[in-house]
């Protein structure tokens, strides 16, 4: 069984946006309040973070995370990556190094923008982050029992990492899927995809776009995540979505269970202790 739970579902800003006033900003909607974009991902004995947001003291606050096996990280753009100084507290319950897994590219920004994290000053943990990077390319890995493949896309002209776990795929900030990982998303439960906004953006799935990838793939659900305040709503969104579609809100969890019949395989929740925007 793969258990996933949207921790963030927002675009780089997030939403509610900083000085916006537009309906979207502020809706009483708590389904339309998005933190930055991560999730997290359980098994019976392993528990994967991917990517650290700058929200992520706040999400791991909302959604208690009790412990962290390994951190993937999808890319090293800012609302990716600006949470990692939040890990050290993961250091200092579990009293242990925690593993990253990411490409080479990623890694090498990461160990250049906290660099401070990589000195090794101090003899105890939980002051700074204490990681200890893995480069993957394309092969499978294993985090605890969790197998993780790597899923190669584009993010505008730049080459990033989404994650197959089991039968859900998580594939944010995507703009293309190069033909050769189409393979690697057959047989899916649970497609996981950018939607940024409803018009089209050069580094992001437009809502029309990621619809059309959604298709060729042909998972049972698809969810949207990474979404702008431009995108309207969610009860503007959802009700024009067709079966098997909808957006992601945060703290949605989805739960895939290979050993129960189709009818009873996949479950997704919403939170049950939603946060609502200042109206």
């Amino acid at each position: 069984m793969i258990e996933l739970t949207f921790l963030g579902t927002g675009t780089s800003t997030g939403v509610p946006v900083i000085g916006c006033d537009c309906h979207v900003c502020r809706s009483p909607d708590p389904r339309d309040v998005r933190l930055r974009s991560s999730v997290v991902v359980r098994s019976e004995h392993t528990t994967v973070l991917v990517d650290t947001s700058p929200d992520l003291r706040q999400q791991m606050l909302r959604q208690p995370v009790e412990r962290i096996d390994g951190i993937l990280f999808t890319h090293a753009h800012s609302d990716h990556t600006a949470g990692l100084d939040e890990l050290r507290r993961y250091n200092y319950l579990q009293q242990e190094h925690l593993p990253v897994w990411a490409n080479s590219a990623t890694l090498a920004d990461i160990t250049r923008r906290f660099d401070y994290v990589f000195k090794d000053s101090y003899p105890v943990y939980g002051v700074i982050p204490d990681l200890t990077l893995h480069e993957i390319d394309t092969d499978p890995f294993h985090v605890g029992d969790i197998e993780v493949i790597p899923v190669p896309v584009m993010h505008g002209r730049l080459p990033i990492l989404g994650y197959r776990f089991g039968s859900i795929a998580y594939l944010t900030d995507v703009k293309s899927i190069p033909e050769s990982s189409m393979p690697l998303l057959e047989g899916l439960d649970v497609l996981i995809l950018t939607a940024l906004r409803r018009t089209p953006h050069p580094a992001h799935l437009s809502l029309d776009e990621a619809l059309v990838v959604a298709e060729s793939i042909h998972p049972r659900h698809t969810l949207f995540t990474h979404v702008a305040h431009d995108m309207g709503r969610y009860d503007e969104v959802a009700p024009e979505l067709p079966a098997g579609f909808d957006l992601a809100s945060d703290g949605m969890r989805v739960t895939v269970n290979p050993e129960h019949d189709d009818a009873r395989r996949v479950r997704i929740e919403l939170d049950p202790y939603p946060v609502r925007s200042h109206s």
